[in-house]
């Protein structure tokens, strides 16, 4: 369960953010905007909120990952849909998580650690080297591996030939070069397609998870979902494991990262989505 002091320390930090950097409060407004068009400004706002506390409460939970253990971790969180990583794991060709800014995907990659088993979690080093080393020593003390973003495409499929699950972020902008422009919110979204390829060359199973947080329960629910038919095509590919995607983020709007510039990158002739 979420301590009431780092939680506070990280509301303040969020609320700080939110004020030191307009640009964030912006950029999210604009996102709901293009994919809410019938909420008014209000309600929008009130979702920006909402993530900021999401932020929040992702930020406190990670200060606690050296004293969470097999232990108090269900304090934290509990398991939905277990039984389709088990069958994943049982046809032996490895799991692909599909997932993203949504929720606590922090712990979500922590607590399956201690739940049932390590990982591999895909990840793009920070910039500031002190606080980079500090936050890969946090998510790699429950036993899970990190495969760096900058050459990740080996150290996933030597996983997956050992029948082992890779977690990837998978909602960010990307360029044409990386990617095919799906459907998101019902606008067009530049996607990158290397999640899909790296499904139908090894045969992993794709299965969709994201920790959600109950404010009934207090506590995260790690939601799996049922696999995602791969079929070789990486657009159909992309856009059918980004319908799922839009589906969580539609039951639990404030929990996913607007802040971020997901609809940056347009085909080529259309106007910038951000001025």
């Amino acid at each position: 369960m979420l301590r009431h002091a780092p939680l506070s320390f990280a509301r303040f930090y969020t609320w700080l953010i939110d004020r030191a950097v307009p640009r964030l409060r912006r950029v999210a407004m604009r996102n709901l905007e293009l994919a809410y068009p019938e909420k008014n400004e209000r309600e929008r706002s009130q979702i920006v909120d909402g993530v900021f506390a999401s932020v929040a409460r992702l930020l406190a939970a990670f200060a606690r990952f050296p004293v969470l253990n097999r232990g108090n971790i269900s304090d934290w969180i509990r398991y939905e849909g277990i039984e389709y990583y088990q069958e994943a794991k049982a046809r032996g060709r490895g799991v692909l998580f599909a997932t993203a800014h949504m929720g606590n995907w922090e712990l979500s990659a922590f607590a399956h650690a201690l739940l049932t088993e390590p990982m591999n979690i895909v990840v793009r080093p920070l910039d500031n080297a002190p606080i980079d080393a500090l936050v890969e020593r946090y998510r790699q003390l429950s036993g899970n591996r990190i495969i760096s973003k900058r050459d990740a495409a080996r150290g996933i499929i030597r996983a997956l030939r050992d029948n082992e699950a890779v977690g990837i972020l998978i909602d960010q902008n990307t360029t044409p070069a990386e990617g095919v422009f799906i459907d998101f919110f019902g606008a067009k979204a530049c996607a990158g397609t290397a999640f899909a390829k790296i499904a139908a060359h090894t045969g992993a199973t794709v299965i969709p998870g994201f920790a959600v947080w109950s404010e009934i329960e207090r506590k995260y629910v790690l939601h799996f979902y049922p696999p995602v038919p791969i079929t070789g095509d990486p657009q159909q590919d992309t856009q059918r494991i980004h319908g799922v995607l839009e589906q969580v983020i539609r039951e639990n709007p404030d929990q996913w990262l607007w802040i971020h510039r997901r609809w940056k990158t347009q085909p080529p002739g259309e106007p910038p989505i951000y001025t």
